[in-house]
């Protein structure tokens, strides 16, 4: 009797699972539950961020976009009277500081250098260190200041390309 009992909860538990089974399987085979629309996606834009200083007739103009901690973007040091300098950043957002590698044309040559800048109240404020023998990176990065170096304020980014050539 107990196996008769057994057997019958056994082959009940089996066919419940089975048409549980196949009520998931129709619903995974319809097809309109699996089509997607272009409406049914969005893809967020990266806003993009632009600064300027300028200082007498020398100006810096910096437009980036911060993916979760990834930036990049251009920068453009435009001098009076001296080399001016523009290229691509490539760096990361650590906190309230954003650490680059600033690649740019300068007198024909084509260099690397390693810039921090700080958010601060709105602004972007350069870090001021010393660098290395090859002049790309800093020499202690315990050392670098945030006080003394380019202040930059926020600018609109229309028309902004035209100051990053």
């Amino acid at each position: 009797m107990k196996k008769i009992v057994l057997s019958l909860l056994v082959f009940g538990f089996a066919l419940s699972c089975e048409k549980k089974n196949e009520t998931v399987m129709k619903d995974v085979t319809n097809k309109d539950s699996l089509t997607l629309n272009k409406s049914d996606i969005q893809i967020d834009e990266i806003p993009e961020n632009c600064y300027m200083e300028a200082t007498g007739k020398d100006s810096l103009f910096v437009k980036f976009s911060d993916n979760l901690g990834t930036v990049t973007g251009k920068m453009h040091y435009k001098n009076f009277q001296k080399d001016s300098s523009s290229g691509d950043i490539v760096g990361i957002s650590d906190g309230d500081t954003i650490k680059v590698d600033y690649t740019f044309q300068a007198e024909g040559t084509t260099s690397t250098r390693e810039i921090w800048f700080l958010k601060k109240d709105g602004n972007l404020v350069e870090g001021i260190g010393d660098y290395n023998e090859t002049g790309e990176q800093y020499k202690d990065p315990k050392s670098v200041k945030f006080d003394g170096g380019h202040k930059l304020k926020p600018a609109a980014c229309e028309k902004f390309d035209r100051n990053l050539k």
